[in-house]
């Protein structure tokens, strides 16, 4: 069967981050093995600001407020630390077990991924 030239080719295309997905689909990454555990944590944290906001809009207490941000921050840390450990251990190792340029690119980003969640 030959491929209309007008339909994109779906092997690699860009995400909006702007990474190629290699055609992987859904399953492509390391975290979509516990994809509907990332989202209801993801969830919790949305939880924890609509929270906050109700709080701020009801004048709350500042240090009670200070107090829930800080439980925010460490959700919102700990679901990226996971997700980068899940990185590293699945679209890193796989870079590095193929070698060349795209494994260095992968490290290079995985480096600064955790330059900047330890700047945060």
């Amino acid at each position: 069967m030959e491929q209309d030239p007008q339909t994109p080719n779906t092997k690699a295309t860009s995400g909006a981050s702007g990474h190629e997905t290699s055609g992987h689909g859904a399953s492509g990454h390391g975290y979509s093995g516990r994809k509907d555990e990332h989202l209801k944590r993801l969830r919790r944290v949305e939880g924890q600001i609509r929270g906050l906001q109700r709080m701020v809009s009801e004048d709350e207490y500042c240090i009670d407020i200070l107090t829930q941000v800080s439980a925010a921050t460490k959700a919102l840390q700990s679901f990226a630390l996971s997700l980068l450990e899940e990185h590293l251990g699945h679209c890193v190792a796989n870079a590095v077990e193929k070698g060349g340029p795209e494994a260095e690119e992968k490290v290079k980003e995985a480096s600064q991924a955790i330059a900047r969640l330890v700047r945060s």
